[in-house]
């Protein structure tokens, strides 16, 4: 984060949020403008075959009241200073409309007045390079993963995304924050009569990173892509996993999942209130746990860090212009602060962090992830096999469900090799594994070291109402887990 006075305009726009903020006109105790302007490029090669080469625009501006206590938004495509206008009049509107059934009495003291300036730090712009050189860059990879006739569908795509969130409001508020997103996607489907097995590096699009074209090494690129078809060819010809209880040693690919979906949207302040119950569920997690609950073994450590060079939603402030910083939610354990914003926190008078994040400029903000992730530890991963008499190592999610609370959970992989007297031995097909998540992280026994860990991501974590998806970040080692209950599925 590089604080200053003076943020300079986004070059691809005139749009200019501190003029338009001046230009409007009418009584609120305070107003909020969050302009965001993306330019999404998609390339992708099927079979060969181009498939994909487009770009989409879109840009647009959120505008923010607090009146009597209450908030309200309206979002417009419209720049003009007649749109503005009437996207500040619809959400003054809202605002005293929600005031007369407000649960809680806000101030401004969820509005913090920050200045600053955030840029992905990148070497290698989008003009590094040209439209053919990644398309057939794309081909290649596309040829790498057709080893064999039994692949079937062979897919390779990339996407980059520029972003710019400037936010500005009546206290003197004005963050500029400049991204630059990278996915990737190379897959392989394999089939033989009936039977078919899709493999992807690192789980489709898992492989989610905020920087520029040296994030994507060619040559490694294409290895990557060998290695993806001969395990789909691999578990064409696997046995079907074992039903039994053993231990389980997850890829940092697969923690990416399971940091997610058992401790991230867990800890979300809005959905331990009650504001996502009727739409994306509750949480087993209450107000008091926080402090007391011991969420895990000591291994477990688990850091809010929007910090991190290179990961998918690193960030200076939060939607509102909290400023953000590293902050741990579980440490030795121990359950310690919420995901929750300056609002959340208001409400609850929990402990929380920046994470009041919007999916663009036709959302309001509410409580989200960014990067959440799984401290390293002392382990290695060869010595996690070798101390492993009967267990399964287990790579790159596939299917996961979770009960409305987020306890119980069922999470199946695309790849697993059994772990037999301290060695990786036979390849199976259709791992799967189910837990409770307060007593499964309890049976955290080793943690890989800071040199294992691999960052992850996604774009597409929905929630809210009206739906939002929004990039989240998360990094872990590989880690392994005492006499779990692992078991093979059909398709």
């Amino acid at each position: 984060m590089m604080p200053s006075l003076s943020i300079p305009l986004v070059k691809s726009t005139p749009f200019n949020p501190e003029i338009a903020l001046k230009s409007l006109r009418g009584q609120a105790d305070w107003v909020g403008l969050r302009y965001v302007n993306e330019k999404t490029h998609s390339r992708s090669v099927r079979n060969g075959r181009p498939e994909d080469n487009s770009v989409v625009f879109d840009h647009g501006a959120m505008v923010e009241v607090l009146i009597d206590g209450h908030f309200g938004y309206a979002g417009t495509s419209d720049l003009s200073s007649t749109g503005l206008q009437k996207a500040l009049d619809r959400a003054k509107m809202l605002a005293k409309a929600g005031s007369q059934h407000k649960v809680t009495h806000f101030d401004l003291s969820t509005r913090p007045a920050s200045v600053g300036h955030y840029r992905t730090p990148y070497f290698q712009g989008l003009d590094s390079t040209s439209l053919s050189e990644l398309t057939d860059l794309l081909i290649m990879a596309s040829e790498k993963l057709k080893a064999s006739e039994k692949i079937v569908t062979a897919l390779a795509h990339l996407r980059f995304i520029e972003t710019t969130l400037h936010f500005v409001s009546s206290n003197g508020a004005n963050t500029l924050q400049e991204f630059l997103f990278l996915t990737n996607n190379f897959q392989a489907t394999a089939q033989e009569g009936s039977e078919s097995q899709t493999r992807t590096l690192n789980g489709g699009v898992a492989r989610c990173l905020q920087m520029g074209l040296e994030a994507f090494d060619r040559d490694q690129a294409l290895k990557d892509c060998e290695n993806v078809a001969k395990q789909a060819l691999e578990l064409l010809a696997a046995p079907n996993c074992p039903t039994d209880q053993l231990d389980l040693l997850l890829a940092p690919d697969q923690m990416l999942l399971q940091i997610h979906e058992s401790i991230g949207h867990h800890l979300e302040l809005d959905r331990i209130l009650g504001d996502e119950r009727n739409y994306a569920g509750w949480s087993f997690v209450q107000p008091q746990d926080f402090g007391t609950l011991k969420y895990g073994s000591s291994l477990m450590n688990v850091t809010f860090d929007p910090s991190v060079p290179g990961e998918f939603a690193s960030y200076a402030f939060d939607d509102c212009g909290n400023p953000a910083q590293r902050e741990f939610l579980i440490e030795k354990g121990l359950l310690k602060k919420g995901l929750g914003s300056l609002e959340s926190q208001f409400r609850s008078q929990i402990p929380g962090v920046a994470n009041f994040r919007s999916s663009s400029w036709n959302r309001a903000p509410i409580d989200r992830m960014a990067n959440i992730n799984l401290e390293p530890g002392n382990s290695k991963l060869a010595d996690m096999i070798s101390q492993t008499e009967r267990g399964i190592y287990m790579e790159s999610n596939v299917s996961w469900s979770i009960d409305d609370y987020r306890n119980k959970f069922q999470f199946g992989c695309e790849y697993a090799r059994l772990i037999e007297n301290g060695q990786l031995t036979k390849v199976v097909k259709n791992p799967n594994y189910r837990g409770v998540t307060v007593p499964f992280w309890n049976s955290l026994k080793a943690v890989g070291s800071a040199d294992e860990v691999e960052i992850f991501g996604s774009p597409w974590c929905g929630k809210g109402e009206p739906s939002q998806a929004i990039r989240v970040g998360h990094s872990a080692p590989p880690c392994l887990f005492e006499k779990v209950e692992v078991f093979g599925g059909g398709k």
